[in-house]
């Protein structure tokens, strides 16, 4: 098959990167040139597995060399109502220009661009540049089905009332679109200014979509196909990457698996890559919530920052990070934020699910793993170590939690998400027309 340049576009935490590096990966081993577009701070990480990157802009955000200063920047794109408009005002909007020159450099000599939502300038590089068009998503939530509708995180009670009747959900959907009108014109600005002509579509809601392909990377798991969705989505299954890659880490630290192996399966409590920026008291209530029903836990506290002071209680264990795919099918229970990485992770590992929701698809992906009976939901303001201890025993208590656990992992392990991701997007680029193409239309 002949080699094709092919560029992903993405941008945000791991759970925005490491689906993309799963993708890069998997085109890698069938001979295609891959370049990931993506912020510079994750230059090691793209150097270590063998991937070129070409930085997107913008390049003067606070780091994660800065924790006082990266934790202030990450809790006002993380509130629950507001958290979007912050991310569109501070690190989209002003950069739009910039960042559409940076990945026309991107794709240059590209065969394909395949954009994530926030990088929704990809389409117009590919109109300029006359270059063949594939968008994804990474959570249901974005395809903003009536029938299948969101948990929205700033009122997540209105879930009930969008179930009642779809146009409950269509009010919702003109009062975001009007809350967007900014964002529709600068873009449109930018459109002008390099010569496309108007476009009328919103880039966060259908303008996002490749009208030849979307891939929805996600688990079935989470979402069934929808009548509403955008025509030729593709459902895929999680393409999974869990490493760090930072300072030559390969796998988890040896002494992290010494303590599994040391007694019964841990509580595990982590925060991802971007709540744990915020965590506040999040592990100490959780270490109390563990010692309350005398279980032992393994809290991934992301940095230094948050190791609780005075030590860990016998039975606790604190590390910066380790690989979900390593850890987590070892757990007794997993205790997470509800990214759409950890959740993916955590149904591939079969365990049940606590899910503390800070923002943004969370409360969402949270939801559809507990309505599948695999997990519990308990929002962060609420959780302490009392309410904590009270939802991990409903977990560890009930046998029905572990079973439908168990079932969403042989699910979604009998799934290959980069695979099929990367079958599709071959496809699409050589013109090939699969049986699963046929029997959908």
């Amino acid at each position: 098959m002949e080699s094709k340049r092919i560029v992903l576009a993405t941008f945000g935490s791991f759970g925005d990167v490491h689906p993309y590096i799963a993708l890069a990966l998997e085109l890698k081993s069938r001979g295609h040139s891959v370049v990931i577009a993506t912020s510079e701070i994750y230059r090691e990480k793209m150097d270590s597995v063998g991937v070129e990157l070409s930085p997107l802009r913008p390049d003067d955000l606070p780091t994660y060399d800065e924790p006082d200063r990266f934790s202030e920047f990450i809790e006002k794109f993380m509130d629950p109502r507001m958290g979007m408009a912050e991310i569109l005002k501070q690190v989209i909007i002003p950069y739009l220009r910039v960042t559409y020159d940076d990945l026309t450099a991107a794709a240059r000599g590209a065969d394909l661009i395949l954009t994530h939502p926030l990088t929704f300038l990809g389409r117009l590089v590919a109109e300029k540049q006359g270059v063949a068009w594939a968008s994804s998503v990474l959570a249901p939530s974005l395809l903003f089905s009536k029938y299948d509708p969101l948990v929205p995180p700033q009122l997540p009670a209105m879930h009930g009332l969008f179930k009642l009747h779809p146009l409950f959900f269509q009010a919702a959907m003109a009062l975001g679109r009007w809350q967007m009108r900014g964002l529709v014109r600068a873009v449109g600005a930018v459109r002008a200014e390099v010569g496309l002509p108007p476009s009328r579509a919103n880039p966060l809601l259908e303008g996002q979509h490749s009208p030849a392909l979307v891939l929805a990377l996600f688990s079935k798991v989470l979402a069934e196909p929808q009548r509403d969705y955008p025509p030729n989505t593709r459902t895929t299954g999680f393409p999974f990457y869990d490493r760090r890659d930072y300072f030559g880490e390969t796998e988890a630290p040896r002494a992290l698996l010494d303590f599994l192996d040391r007694g019964e399966p841990p509580v595990v409590f982590a925060l991802g890559s971007t709540a744990v920026w915020i965590a506040k008291d999040f592990y100490v209530e959780s270490i109390k919530a563990a010692r309350a029903l005398g279980r032992r836990a393994l809290l991934l506290i992301g940095h230094e920052r948050n190791r609780p002071a005075g030590g860990l209680p016998e039975g606790v264990a604190a590390f910066e990070y380790a690989p979900f795919g390593e850890v987590l099918p070892r757990a007794a229970v997993v205790v997470h934020h509800g990214g759409v990485g950890s959740t993916g992770q955590a149904l591939r590992a079969g365990r049940p699910q606590l899910v503390v929701p800070f923002s943004h698809d969370q409360f969402d992906n949270g939801a559809r793993v507990a309505r599948r009976g695999a997990a519990r939901m308990l929002p962060r303001p609420k959780y302490n170590a009392t309410t904590a201890a009270r939802e991990l025993r409903r977990l560890l208590d009930d046998p029905s939690y572990a079973a439908r656990a168990a079932e969403a992992g042989r699910i979604v392990q009998g799934e290959d998400g980069a695979r099929t991701a990367c079958d599709l997007i071959e496809e699409k680029m050589f013109g090939a027309t699969t049986k699963q193409d046929e029997t959908s239309r």
